[in-house]
């Protein structure tokens, strides 16, 4: 066990976490040359489309330093704050973690987040300034900000390039002198974390974990301790680029074992994997339930998907530990799932696999966050309002809590007024203002999370130029002025169009919405009346009108009344084609939503 180490690399999205895995694998020769691609690890076509990591991948390196043979298991994590739990199982499961700052970034939001992740797991941080070789590269200032955050020497911090290939020696010498080998006991009973699984349609679920303490060989009996279920252990093997089977994974090791286990809900991330013969008493500690951010509904186009589209959403579950989901249904949209994700880009990326890996076309209600609502009958009673459905009838609401956060935002000097105004703008109070260094200023402010949930992220890239950095964590619950918006056409309310938002915003936004349905809605034989409604209250109307044919063609000339006839007959037919004939919703307009402009 001396000669294995355990470590991932962190750091904020883009400080090329992906290139330097890639030059690991290259300069110890895991990988072949043929093999090798960029962003090697990232295996989903969107990682490479996008540029970005969305899942933890794991792989053993073996490398040879003075003389001995050394096990190196790498995970790369992502860099995104959406996908912040994904690097907290990672962190679970090693010694020691990478620390990436980019040369020419400085330090910026999520390289400080993860390091208190990383910190919070008593991990040994190993700080690295990538890119070293580029043009803007700012490497006094960098290792500054590095010394003053982290408090260790200047010449700690490895300079490294994962483009050009620079320092990748004194990485590898530095994991293996500073990153403390595993601790277990090889003869006491198995004690394995899960920490990932994937389905694989031949073989079922395959999970992957890190053996903390004992043995676990190939036809074991082994036990999910969380689930009680017992599995013999068809296969078991080590992470390279390919899985590859061995008679045995031992304590400190990360490895993958296929049990033929074809059902999502058998498998928790973060259970205990132990031995049916000589059981652990002790479960792995330390792994908290992922809280979801931000709700939305996915409804299947056609409901007689509903049962398939289950199906994809567990075998999804498997591989994005963070996705959280159960059966709702909608007058407008039928059967589907209210989900839970940690944030837009979780929820987009959620969209683009169902579409792409199990060719499931869906319907994406608004999104929203749960809100707390108490009624005057009974005032200590909470009520969670996950969508506008269940939000009680304003004549028995007592009040309404909202949920707010702590958002820590990183910049340059001369955005501070631009970020001010658009945090104001979304009801956040500022807290804190600190300047790290002279080119860095760091601002705290408390916002409600229903105003960042839309397009609070892509605003501020906008407003600085893409030079701020956002992170943040939920604080609690507060009293706030929410009400229902409802949709209405013709006066039925369409309910996946119902909103949960601010009294001071509802109007602006009712405005716009309906503004925006008119031109997304097919012009009907009758008239459509768009209406958004706060209770009883009419807060915004717009008009659709009817197409018309032209009954009058065919009288030439005669008395005016045989053509004020055909007019009133075809009045009285538009009249009762209004009240039997329903508005069909086109699937955009329940998208225009999502992309209203402020």
């Amino acid at each position: 066990m001396k000669h294995i180490r355990n470590f991932c690399i962190i750091a904020h999205i883009d400080h090329g976490k992906s290139t330097l895995a890639d030059r690991l694998l290259e300069h110890t020769k895991t990988i072949s040359s043929r093999d090798m691609q960029a962003q090697v690890l990232d295996d989903m076509d969107l990682e490479r489309e996008k540029g970005i990591t969305i899942k933890s991948h794991a792989i053993q390196i073996d490398h040879i330093h003075k003389g001995e043979k050394y096990t190196l298991n790498l995970i790369d994590t992502p860099g995104h704050v959406d996908f912040s739990y994904e690097v907290s199982r990672a962190l679970a499961a090693c010694e020691g973690a990478l620390l990436l700052v980019d040369a020419s970034q400085g330090i910026q939001a999520q390289t400080i987040s993860n390091l208190y992740l990383a910190l919070e797991n008593d991990l040994e941080i190993i700080p690295v300034i990538n890119k070293i070789d580029m043009e803007g590269a700012m490497i006094p200032e960098v290792t500054d900000q590095i010394v003053d955050l982290i408090g260790c020497k200047p010449e700690d911090i490895i300079h490294a390039s994962g483009k050009s290939g620079i320092g990748i020696d004194d990485i590898l010498e530095a994991i293996i002198d500073r990153i403390p080998a595993p601790k277990g006991d090889e003869e006491a009973p198995l004690q394995a974390l899960i920490f990932d699984s994937v389905f694989n349609s031949f073989r079922g679920i395959i999970v992957y974990f890190r053996v903390l303490n004992g043995t676990i060989h190939k036809n074991d009996k082994i036990k999910f301790v969380h689930t009680g279920k017992e599995y013999g252990a068809d296969e078991v093997g080590i992470l390279k680029l390919t899985p590859t089977p061995k008679q045995e994974v031992r304590a400190g090791d990360v490895g993958y074992i296929i049990t033929g286990i074809k059902n999502a809900k058998e498998v928790k991330v973060g259970d205990t994997i132990t031995t049916v013969a000589n059981p652990t008493q002790e479960i792995v500690k330390g792994f908290e339930d992922v809280k979801p951010m931000v709700f939305a509904g996915i409804f299947p186009v056609s409901t007689d998907d509903f049962e398939e589209l289950r199906d994809c959403m567990e075998k999804l579950q498997l591989n994005d530990a963070s996705l959280s989901f159960e059966p709702e249904t909608s007058q407008a949209l039928g059967f589907g799932f209210r989900c839970g994700f940690l944030g837009m880009l979780h929820m987009e990326i959620i969209q683009e696999r169902l579409e792409r890996e199990f060719n499931q076309t869906v319907i994406t209600t608004v999104p929203n966050v749960s809100f707390y609502a108490y009624t005057t009958r009974e005032p200590d009673k909470k009520i969670i309002v996950n969508n506008p459905t269940q939000m009680p009838d304003p004549s028995r609401l007592d009040r309404v809590e909202e949920p707010f956060i702590r958002a820590q935002i990183i910049t340059l000097p001369e955005y501070i007024g631009n970020i001010m105004s658009l945090c104001l703008n979304k009801r956040g109070m500022l807290i804190n203002q600190n300047y790290l260094s002279t080119t860095r200023v760091e601002l705290i402010f408390e916002l409600p999370l229903a105003e960042i949930v839309f397009d609070f992220y892509d605003k501020l890239k906008s407003n600085t130029r893409g030079y701020a950095s956002f992170d943040y964590q939920p604080l609690d619950y507060r009293e706030s002025d929410i009400t229902k918006m409802d949709i209405l056409l013709n006066g039925d309310k369409v309910d996946a169009l119902s909103a949960l938002i601010h009294r001071s915003r509802a109007q602006d936004f009712g405005r716009k919405l309906c503004a925006k349905l008119k031109e997304l809605l097919p012009t009907q034989q009758f008239v459509i009346a768009i209406q958004a409604a706060l209770g009883a209250k009419i807060v915004a109307r717009e008009t659709i009108s009817a197409m018309r044919k032209d009954v009058t063609a065919k009288c030439y000339g005669g008395d005016i009344s045989r053509k004020r006839k055909l007019l009133e007959k075809q009045k009285e037919g538009k009249k009762r084609m209004r009240q039997i004939g329903n508005v069909e919703v086109p699937q955009e307009a329940f998208l225009a939503v999502l992309k209203l402009d402020e």
